[in-house]
Order: C-alpha cells, then sequence, then structure tokens
C-alpha cells in the first residue's frame, strides 16, 4: 500500500454476469472487515443459490497482507480462486470478498477457460463499484460511567473514530477503531479525560 494510513476498498456490494459456452458465472464482490462477515455472505448465496455447481470465492482482509483464502470449491486446482484473488490484488484492494456463483452449461471449458472465466466475471463485478480510500484503524476499549457517555461520543466524532461495540453494564464499554493519522492526538485527549479506562485491542 502506498500510504500506510489507509487502504483502498470498495464502496458497496455489486453483482456481474458473465456466461460462456451456456454457463454462467455470477459474480458478487462484497466490502467485509471480517472472516466471520465473509462466511455470512457465502451462506446467503448458498442459500440463494443452491442449484449452482460451484461457490467459488477469495478475500484479503487487513493491510497485512497475510489474511486471505481462496476456494476453487470443486473447480479444478487454481482455475477458481487463484484468477478471483489476482484481481483482487491487481487493484490492491484489501477488506474485499468476491464469491463467483457457477451454473454449468453442459460443454466443459477446459482449465484456460475456467481462469478466464472467473477472472472475467471478477473484473467486471469490481468495475461497477468505486474503490475508496479508508482509514487504518487501531482498536481501544474504552470503559467509563455513563454518564459521562455525551463527552466521550463527541470526542469520538471529533476525531472520526469508529464504533465497533457498545454495552451497558454498571458502566459503559466502547470499543472504537481510532484512524492511524489521528491516534496520538486521540489518546492525550482520552489521557486528559480521567474517568475513562483506555486498553488497546489487538486487532
Amino acid at each position: 500500500m502506498t500510504d500506510p494510513e489507509f487502504f483502498q476498498t470498495i464502496a458497496q456490494p455489486t453483482t456481474a454476469e458473465f456466461k460462456d459456452k451456456g454457463s454462467r458465472f455470477l459474480a458478487y464482490a462484497y466490502p467485509v472487515s471480517s472472516a466471520e462477515q465473509f462466511k455470512e455472505k457465502l451462506q446467503q448465496l448458498k442459500k440463494e443459490h443452491p442449484k449452482a455447481n460451484h461457490h467459488c470465492f477469495a478475500y484479503r482482509l487487513g493491510i497485512d497482507g497475510n489474511n486471505f483464502r481462496a476456494s476453487d470449491d470443486g473447480e479444478p486446482s487454481s482455475s477458481a480462486g487463484k484468477p478471483i484473488l489476482g484481481q483482487i490484488d491487481s487493484k490492491k484492494l484489501t477488506n474485499v470478498a468476491v464469491v463467483v456463483v457457477r451454473y454449468f452449461g453442459g460443454t466443459l471449458l477446459g482449465v484456460p477457460g475456467l481462469i478466464n472465466a472467473y477472472k472475467t466475471a471478477t473484473v467486471m463485478a469490481l468495475q461497477l463499484t468505486p474503490t475508496i480510500q479508508k482509514p487504518i484503524e487501531v482498536l481501544y476499549e474504552l470503559q467509563f460511567d455513563y454518564t459521562r457517555m455525551n463527552e466521550v461520543m463527541t470526542l469520538v466524532k471529533q476525531h472520526d473514530c469508529s464504533i465497533q461495540s457498545q454495552q451497558q453494564q454498571l458502566f459503559m464499554l466502547l470499543t472504537i477503531g481510532i484512524p492511524k493519522a489521528r491516534l496520538e492526538e486521540m489518546l492525550y485527549r482520552l489521557k486528559d479525560m480521567h474517568y475513562v479506562t483506555v486498553q488497546r485491542l489487538q486487532k
């Protein structure tokens, strides 16, 4: 990635269709932030397309480049998942998943034909959504008395932090993502709030 404070992902889910010798390849591209989120999308697609022959996919998550998966789902080795992942990588995207659902049309395409079909379907789906830059965030957990909620929320908004989860017990437990570019400033401000306990979470 060129800018270590940002990553590139897709703005919204899209779908595209590619046909070759009677086979239909339906590509679904999603912005995702976790493997669990991706699994939900895949299960959903399997329910929507129970009669499809294959549900091949690839995803890349995070910014270190190590969290990815590619599946041929019964197609010849490296003829589906790898070409899908190749297209995600060629656009330098992360936090992106693409599932290509195939309905077999009766004519074998051969490995080069399959590679081309999965690649083309993925390219088409990724072309339909704008690429956006998102700030790389560091996760922190904040613990404070719920009467201080407004002050903490004001600070969170001012520093463009995202809210990951929120729990109310005897106190508030808030998990936030702080943009890397604003980390120092945000932690400095939080230190001033003596009633907030701050803990970094490993992402």
